[in-house]
């Protein structure tokens, strides 16, 4: 065992993928790295009236492949979504939950809308036909630890639960404190991840409002999501969820799992400067990563990929730039990262569960998933962001960004499993 770690280590055994790109993360992966994207024109809203007219929703979804039916009547979209990729991530790790210990088992799932949704069409319910015609299952749809509660329900976990709302940094900071649930010896098995469903006029509205959205490829959606591009205007709203099952490594092993890779680093930290921007130096997300390096152990020269947040806005993605080049210094310019974002758009709570499945998927298979649209790289963004074609590369050891509204930092290292 490493010098450093004096803690349970903790691997990833199984995982499950909701997104754009497909509804497995087999689906996902292939598509990802043959450069697809999933933005589309939004259908589950009428957008003729809005300036973004696109995003990334879940194709062909049927709760009913992994829940009863009158059960998913009974839970908002995002908990559905966040069942479905429970339920594949249990199935891929093999775990037999009846034959194991389910008060050591729990579950922690970031979200950032929760059931928007439901809240729309209850508001509607609520104007249209009064306040007796509302379903009685809203409160139930809508609360945010509903994702982490089915999963609990549906699986029969016992152990330790909760629920992160960290807005764009929930899934991979549920994942992050999950890790740290087993560390301490307070569980042996956890679900983490992220769920996200937020594709509704309201939503739409709001963010429109914001200015936050793209607006310039309506016509062109796949054209639409540009990190780092000189051209970038905004983010493809977006919707999915991504769980991992995390495991103290001598549980996985005693039952004969494989583990895929090993979590070996976590950090956090607040801007405490603005609401819904970062500060353009980045230093926020920079001491992030600095505390996710010291948690593990590593130093910069043992990174070799960085799973970047970058949603394509303009600020965002230079202040994530200038961050990597503050913490890596020379480093910098040999270490490559893309946004995932670029492919799928912005699954906000869900986008850290969703990119830590593909972080896992890099370092199995030897690919980097591309940046698509990365046509003339915006002013001072200078690094190498893999741009448009996936490339092949032996990586042992990644890095995930992820940074909310509200300066909510959160940052994860993955490394190949070596015993």
């Amino acid at each position: 065992m490493p010098e450093y770690r004096n803690r349970r280590r903790v691997v990833v055994t199984g995982m499950g993928a909701l997104s754009p790109l497909g509804t497995s993360v087999e689906e996902m992966w292939t598509r990802a790295i043959a450069g697809e994207s999933g933005v589309r024109r939004l259908t589950l809203v009428d957008p003729s009236n809005y300036p973004c007219q696109v995003g990334g929703e879940v194709p062909d979804w049927d709760p009913s492949q992994y829940m009863d039916r009158k059960d998913a009547r009974r839970m908002g979209r995002f908990a559905q979504f966040a069942v479905g990729a429970a339920r594949q991530a249990l199935d891929a790790s093999g775990l037999d939950l009846a034959s194991i210990d389910r008060e050591r088992v729990g579950t922690i799932i970031g979200n950032g809308g929760a059931g928007l949704p439901e809240t729309d069409a209850t508001m509607r319910t609520l104007l249209e036909r009064g306040g007796s015609k509302v379903d009685p299952f809203y409160v139930a749809k809508f609360l945010g630890n509903m994702a982490a509660g089915n999963v609990t329900i549906q699986l029969g976990l016992l152990g330790y639960s909760n629920t992160v709302t960290t807005a764009c940094a929930a899934g991979t900071q549920a994942i992050g404190d999950a890790t740290e649930v087993i560390r301490r010896g307070d569980a042996d098995v956890m679900f983490a991840g992220g769920a996200e469903a937020g594709i509704t006029e309201l939503g739409l509205a709001a963010f429109c409002a914001m200015r936050a959205l793209t607006t310039g490829h309506n016509d062109e959606p796949q054209r639409a999501s540009r990190p780092f591009d000189r051209d970038r205007d905004g983010f493809a709203p977006a919707e999915g969820s991504g769980v991992l099952v995390l495991e103290a490594l001598e549980h996985a092993l005693a039952r004969g799992a494989e583990p895929l890779a090993e979590v070996i680093g976590y950090g956090v930290s607040a801007d405490a400067r603005y609401l819904v921007a970062p500060p353009e130096d980045g230093e926020g997300a920079a001491r992030a990563m600095r505390l996710a390096l010291s948690n593990a152990g590593v130093g910069i020269d043992e990174i070799d990929y960085i799973s970047a947040h970058a949603t394509a806005t303009d600020i965002g993605d230079l202040a994530e730039t200038r961050a990597v080049r503050t913490v890596f210094g020379e480093r910098a310019y040999q270490v490559p990262l893309s946004s995932f974002k670029s492919q799928v758009g912005h699954l906000l709570g869900a986008a850290g569960g969703v990119e830590a499945v593909m972080a896992v998927q890099t370092i199995r298979n030897g690919m980097l998933a591309p940046t698509l649209n990365l046509e003339n790289p915006g002013e001072d963004c200078d690094l190498d962001y893999v741009a448009n074609v996936a490339r092949a590369a032996d990586v042992r050891t990644v890095m995930k960004n992820s940074f909310g509204f509200g300066g909510q930092n959160a940052v994860l290292i993955f490394r190949r499993y070596e015993p």
